[in-house]
């Protein structure tokens, strides 16, 4: 039973609603990185997205993936005036056309994932630079940027594939999800398009 309280002039007072600070629904924990290890970490990104390999892996992300820089879910790339394309690259730009996925930009990538693979490097626009430096730093969270600098991008599109549904298993496989993929041969073609060598 809630006990009642009075205030000096008499009037009983009403107990208003509370909530935790980091509600059960969100009590993930949060990492917090020091600057030092985010501009180290983006001085790395920088240098990974200057090689060659990498950077045509990325792109070929990007064409797999079928968005640009300035789309939201269900936007479609070279449409005019298509109602899904933003313009503020200040932040993450939010929910697509179904109202609750927000994979957004050229790799489709999600708020949390911005959220989360940003604060390790210290982004907090969505500026196609950003959005380059995200993918990078998605490949170096599940480990295949060494594998993508040697050429090897059958083996990287193995662990890729189950970040980006896009994206095949790799050479002769398909998709991880049941959703639309590109064909190994495709993305190789756009890869090797973008100046990737194979190894």
């Amino acid at each position: 039973m809630t006990k009642t309280i009075t205030s000096r002039t008499g009037k009983v007072l009403k107990h208003a609603k509370t909530h935790a600070t980091t509600p059960k629904s969100n009590s993930k924990p949060k990492h917090v990185y020091s600057a030092d290890y985010q501009k180290t970490r983006l001085q790395e990104d920088e240098a990974y997205l200057s090689n060659s390999n990498v950077k045509a892996f990325i792109d070929a992300i990007g064409d797999a993936e079928g968005g640009d820089y300035n789309l939201k879910y269900g936007g479609i790339k070279g449409k005019a005036h298509d109602k899904w394309a933003f313009t503020d690259f200040s932040t993450h730009p939010g929910v697509g056309y179904d109202g609750k996925t927000t994979a957004a930009g050229r790799y489709q990538i999600n708020k949390e994932t911005w959220s989360e693979i940003g604060a390790k490097v210290g982004l907090i626009d969505f500026s196609p630079h950003t959005q380059d430096i995200l993918a990078v730093e998605i490949l170096r969270t599940i480990g295949v940027i060494d594998t993508i600098q040697s050429g090897d991008i059958s083996s990287a599109l193995s662990t890729a594939s189950g970040r980006w549904a896009a994206l095949p298993q790799g050479k002769g496989l398909a998709g991880r999800y049941k959703q639309p993929y590109v064909t190994y041969e495709k993305f190789s073609s756009s890869y090797q398009g973008y100046g990737g060598k194979v190894n």
